[in-house]
């Protein structure tokens, strides 16, 4: 099978194991009276240090140095951290959408970006 699509599938079934997790304590954390993008953040850098991991050895069978693809695992995820951040305050705060859809869309438009930023940036095998 293609390396792309192998990839593809492993980045997706770490990312739905782990994002249903966290999207689960999502609604709990909001539950509980945590502002939507107070409990975003909490959840995402919950969901960095994890999926570092998993991508790393896993998804993407990356043998490079640690500390390089790590810091630019850290900077993938700052972007994403911001598109994440930047729908919830334009579609809840400023539209009034419901934040819980919001966010499981927002989850599938960082996912998105996320994997081509790890195949082509993070994890590229160039050092």
């Amino acid at each position: 099978m293609n390396q792309f699509f192998v990839q593809l599938y492993r980045y997706g079934l770490v990312g739905v194991v782990v994002n249903l997790i966290l999207y689960c304590a999502y609604w709990l954390i909001t539950y509980l009276g945590i502002e939507p993008k107070k409990a975003m953040t909490v959840i995402y850098l919950s969901g960095v240090l994890i999926g570092f991991a998993g991508h790393r050895k896993w998804t993407f069978v990356h043998k490079g140095a640690l500390l390089g693809s790590g810091a630019r695992f850290f900077v993938a995820h700052m972007f994403g951290y911001l598109i994440n951040y930047s729908i919830l305050l334009t579609f809840v705060d400023m539209l009034g959408y419901s934040h819980q859809w919001i966010q499981a869309a927002a989850i599938l438009v960082v996912a998105g970006f996320l994997f081509v930023a790890f195949r082509y940036f993070v994890f590229s095998g160039r050092e």
